[in-house]
């Protein structure tokens, strides 16, 4: 058992060591597909958030349709964007966006909906205006539990950006589909063990850069 598992790494290696620009062009391919997705997702649902945190129509609107969006699987998302996008990166970045969304939206709508109401009045009596109440407490406040959504999307998007395979867009996953065509565990492993890594990665600089952002004063208030 332990003989055959040494086996399967020096074949992977051997297969990764034969094939490195091919693997350098479909890890770059990768890490670009997540960037897009991730960016997309932050840039449209962070604002959401916030204004659904406010708006019990926003709320009522959009929290709805992202917590109905978390039940289709991102493979399901992906074949439904391919009749009118293609096989192409765009079907893949779509279906990845809308993975990532639901996380960031409904945390992001939790932390500035939870924040303790008695620091944003005195911040008011303070003298301070909307926006700097907004940029000076409630941002900084928010932002560890903004950080979980956003390492939760980042987490499922590493690991299901393996599907872009399915559609002709490149990345690691080229290596499973590859591998499981040819019956072939080594193949396999080039893409598998990589994603794995990335997936920890993420995992790891995130939670703590939400360690990091964690204010003093909130932190032993929880």
């Amino acid at each position: 058992m332990f003989g055959e598992l040494i086996e399967l790494f020096v074949s992977t290696w051997e297969y990764l060591a034969s094939h490195g620009p091919e693997f350098g062009t479909a890890l770059i391919d990768h890490l670009k597909l997540v960037g897009v997705s991730l960016g997309v997702a932050m840039l449209v649902c962070l604002p959401l958030g916030v204004w659904t945190s406010r708006s019990r129509f926003a709320s009522l609107t959009f929290m709805n349709v992202v917590n109905g969006m978390r039940v289709v699987p991102s493979l399901a998302i992906l074949f439904l964007v391919v009749p009118y996008l293609g096989l192409s990166v765009t079907s893949a970045a779509v279906a990845l966006t809308v993975l990532a969304m639901p996380p960031i939206l409904i945390n992001t709508d939790a932390a500035f909906r939870n924040l303790d109401s008695a620091i944003l009045e005195a911040a008011q009596g303070m003298g301070m205006t909307k926006r700097q109440v907004l940029f000076r407490v409630e941002i900084p406040l928010a932002l560890p539990v903004v950080m979980t959504g956003i390492r939760t999307a980042a987490v499922e998007v590493i690991a299901s950006a393996t599907l872009a395979a399915f559609v002709g867009s490149g990345g690691l996953g080229i290596y499973i589909t590859r591998g499981f065509a040819m019956y072939d565990y080594a193949i396999l492993m080039v893409g598998a063990l990589p994603v794995a890594a990335l997936t920890l990665a993420a995992e790891s600089v995130l939670n703590f850069l939400q360690r990091a952002l964690q204010p003093p004063a909130y932190g032993k208030s929880m």
